[in-house]
């Protein structure tokens, strides 16, 4: 979505992390993948530095644009040694201000910044129109009676807890099973959070088709907090269930997820809950709406 707002070409390059979706999402371009970089993970990070360096030393370039984490401190103080523009923009996830790697770009000056929230733009960090700024919900009628005259409204839910390694979600999950509305019609996209008590489809990954198809075929798609993730579903029109791992269970870094999570709710695109909450009031919630860019409502 950034790319579109840049006008970058078709011939750009994209330095990314090797899975199903990105392949998909990049099928056409001229990506080059290196290895996942997790969260602190410092040497991860100094292989894909030596893997980006090697693949694009004989390429030129009119721009070097990150949205953070370490695949952007990886690749941008390389482009600005060789006098390459760079821009930071950081995740629209970070209400209150910079994540650790956007927060290290600043001291090492290794690009110009950006932020999708304005609230705490400063000389340096300077506004970015934020990508979920472009989206509303609004109302549709719920899942009811289908042809044959069989009571549908028990909604078909969609459950997707992103790929970040190596963190579980199984809170999330033990909340679903508990509110008795995952059955045979469920499909899962689990990621790390391996489990055998799971009904209906279970994947690990999916491709961006299989994810897209999923979405199509769900009355309810219920997701934890990941930024990519809601953007994706806003995009293809869905009204999402947004979960927030939390740090105290050892699900994520830190609780960042929280800030989107309270962000997403406040734009009115999405019903939140804890994972021990009232999933149940959520999901209901959701099956009742669906999202449209806003010049497209």
């Amino acid at each position: 979505m950034i790319a579109d707002r840049l006008g970058a070409s078709d011939d750009s390059v994209w330095i990314t992390f090797d899975s199903p979706q990105s392949r998909s999402l990049l099928a056409g371009k001229d990506a080059r993948f290196v290895p996942y970089i997790p969260p602190r993970g410092w040497r991860q990070a100094l292989r894909a530095w030596v893997l980006a360096a090697r693949t694009t030393r004989f390429m030129s370039f009119d721009a070097a644009v990150s949205t953070g984490a370490g695949l952007a401190f990886a690749v941008l103080p390389q482009m600005r040694v060789r006098r390459i523009p760079t821009y930071y923009i950081e995740s629209v996830s970070r209400i209150n201000g910079p994540s650790l790697t956007g927060r290290m770009i600043s001291a090492t000056r290794a690009a110009s910044l950006r932020t999708q929230h304005s609230s705490w733009a400063d000389a340096r960090w300077r506004p970015f129109p934020p990508v979920l700024g472009q989206f509303v919900a609004h109302h549709r009628e719920p899942p009811g009676v289908d042809a044959a005259g069989d009571d549908t409204r028990r909604p078909t839910v969609f459950v997707t807890l992103g790929t970040i390694h190596p963190y579980r979600f199984d809170a999330l999950i033990d909340g679903l099973l508990a509110s008795g509305l995952v059955d045979e019609r469920t499909v899962w996209q689990i990621g790390e959070t391996s489990r055998s008590d799971l009904p209906g489809m279970v994947n690990q990954y999916m491709s961006a088709d299989d994810f897209t198809l999923a979405c199509a075929n769900a009355d309810v798609v219920v997701t934890h907090a990941g930024v990519g993730t809601i953007l994706a579903l806003l995009d293809a029109g869905v009204f999402p269930v947004v979960v927030p791992r939390r740090s105290a269970r050892r699900e994520h870094v830190d609780d960042h997820q929280g800030q989107i999570s309270t962000l997403v709710e406040r734009l009115g695109v999405a019903a939140v809950t804890e994972a021990n909450g009232d999933l149940a009031s959520a999901i209901l919630e959701a099956s009742m709406k669906r999202v449209a860019r806003s010049d497209d409502r």
